[in-house]
């Protein structure tokens, strides 16, 4: 019995690592069919062509214990909802297709990506999907496949869901989903983006050590796909959604050795994957021409308290909208997003009916941030009102969370144009004017340069940098009120037009991702 117990342990484990749960029926849907709200971005209205979204999902399950995990009646009647909109979801070679080509099979797309790899994928999400016909993509854990059980999934399912068709497998590491101390007080960060804490070398890891060490379990991990006869994965997802500048994490502290550590993983994983996944950025990267670019790629995260309708509004802002269909934003206050930290909505600050900051202050909002982010080709016009003498004036931002945003300022002497952002912005251009309470604004956004007009007769023109071509320079518009002089009225924004002379925004991002 000595002798056989260890053999009967091994076998017992290595049947439970490869074991195949059964599977559950789909348990109907239980929600109406349901369409956007029009002010969010509705899909009624026509939308740049094939423009996919990627949703981020992560568990289908009964228990309540995570937020991450979805219930199967949730799923279905969001995948429910899909389909009656008309959606058609894409496999990942779809998906990159569409980021090296900026052309998608269908007008409505969505990419469905899982990660880490639970059996809810098996038991649950596998049948629903199925019963639509929609596909999904699964980013594995490889360290963690077949451990943990039930937890995660097996690699016999992992091979029963490759051959039903309806599933890819991609990478979300081997052995580095998980946080680790980062410096001498044990604070914790991220394993991928962090050089971590050597206690017994008293010191964080050199650039040397965390590129040894994040190399070799990208590695590890994709030896294990190809050793289980799965297609060599092309996308990342980060774990925890937490790339470098996220995490802010690098046990060396100082700024430059944090930017070093995020080049080297972007390096990394640019010489091992075609383009990265994570459900937060710092400037909106929707599936395009930016996102290609950056080959970086925003995902819309769906969690347990995500209904149908949530999805379909989700969908919506996602969704890039054509510029020659916004004429009238001021009129849509429901598309701008508030970004003056104020925790006010609406626009009526910036359009003369308020509430305001303050008898002084300042107030901004962005225009369909994730819709407008691949926005090239356009020209807004508007009239601003209520310039005082002394004291307060209107910016408007085009290019808007590009690599060289530019901000047009305006006062009731002058006019300033700025590009960049931050620390890093400055001024290219100044004229006067004729002094006027009222000016009007016009701002063509071109590839190659921008045009400013004011009255008709002030004009400057400002070549976009040789270093910023592309999806690196596409966006949309913001637009900012300040009043310095309790005084005076805040300037106001009375009309504004977007006109597009393509018909559309040049959104192609041939040639972005490898």
């Amino acid at each position: 019995m000595l002798l056989a117990l260890p053999f009967h342990l091994a076998w017992t484990y290595d049947t439970h690592r490869r074991a195949v749960t059964a599977q559950e029926d789909p348990p109907g849907t239980s929600e109406a069919p349901r369409t956007p709200h029009a002010g969010a971005g509705s899909s009624d209205r026509p939308t740049t062509p094939g423009a996919p979204v990627v949703l981020a999902y992560h568990d289908v399950g009964h228990s309540g214990r995570s937020r991450y995990t979805v219930t199967p009646q949730a799923f279905e009647d969001q995948i429910a909802a899909l389909a009656r909109a008309g959606y058609r979801s894409l496999s990942s070679s779809d998906f990159l297709a569409y980021l090296r080509t900026g052309r998608a099979s269908a007008p409505r797309t969505v990419f469905i990506t899982f990660d880490d790899g639970t059996h809810g994928l098996w038991v649950h999400a596998d049948r629903i999907l199925a019963k639509y016909r929609m596909r999904a993509a699964a980013f594995l854990i490889t360290g963690q496949v077949g451990r943990h059980r039930p937890y995660y999934l097996s690699w016999a399912e992992i091979e029963r869901m490759r051959a039903s068709g309806r599933w890819d497998f991609e990478n979300h590491t081997h052995d580095l989903h998980h946080r680790a101390a980062v410096d001498r007080t044990g604070r914790q960060e991220p394993a991928l983006g962090s050089r971590l804490w050597l206690p017994d070398k008293k010191r964080a890891e050199t650039r040397s050590e965390y590129r040894e060490r994040v190399g070799e379990d990208l590695d590890v991990s994709l030896r294990a796909f190809a050793e289980h006869d799965l297609p060599r994965p092309r996308l990342f997802a980060f774990p925890f959604s937490d790339t470098p500048a996220h995490s802010g994490a690098d046990g060396a502290t100082a700024e430059e050795g944090a930017h070093s550590t995020e080049v080297l993983l972007t390096e990394m994983l640019r010489a091992r994957f075609d383009a990265r996944l994570t459900n937060r950025a710092d400037r909106p990267l929707p599936a395009g021409a930016r996102a290609a670019a950056a080959e970086q790629v925003q995902r819309l995260e769906v969690n347990r308290g995500t209904t149908a309708a949530d999805l379909l509004d989700g969908l919506a802002r996602f969704t890039a909208q054509d510029p020659a269909t916004c004429r009238n934003p001021l009129r849509e206050p429901a598309r701008w997003e508030r970004t003056d930290g104020t925790g006010h909505t609406g626009l009526g600050a910036l359009t003369g009916q308020g509430p305001y900051p303050g008898r002084t202050g300042y107030a901004s909002a962005a225009y369909l941030p994730m819709g407008s982010a691949d926005w090239s080709g356009y020209t807004v016009t508007t009239t601003i009102g209520r310039l005082a003498a002394h004291g307060n004036n209107v910016g408007l931002v085009v290019r808007h969370h590009s690599r060289e945003p530019v901000t047009i300022t305006l006062s009731d002497s002058y006019v300033r144009v700025l590009t960049g952002t931050g620390a890093g912005r400055r001024e290219v251009a100044r004229r006067e004017l004729v002094s006027a309470p009222r000016h009007r604004l016009r701002v063509t956004v071109e590839e190659k340069r921008t045009v400013v007009t004011v009255d008709g007769s002030v004009r400057i023109e400002r070549p976009t940098s040789r270093a910023v071509t592309g999806g690196d320079a596409t966006g949309g518009i913001a637009i900012s009120t300040r009043n310095g002089d309790a005084a005076s009225p805040y300037p106001r924004f009375t009309s504004m037009t977007v006109a597009s002379p393509q018909g559309r925004p040049r959104t192609t991002a041939s040639g972005a991702a490898r």
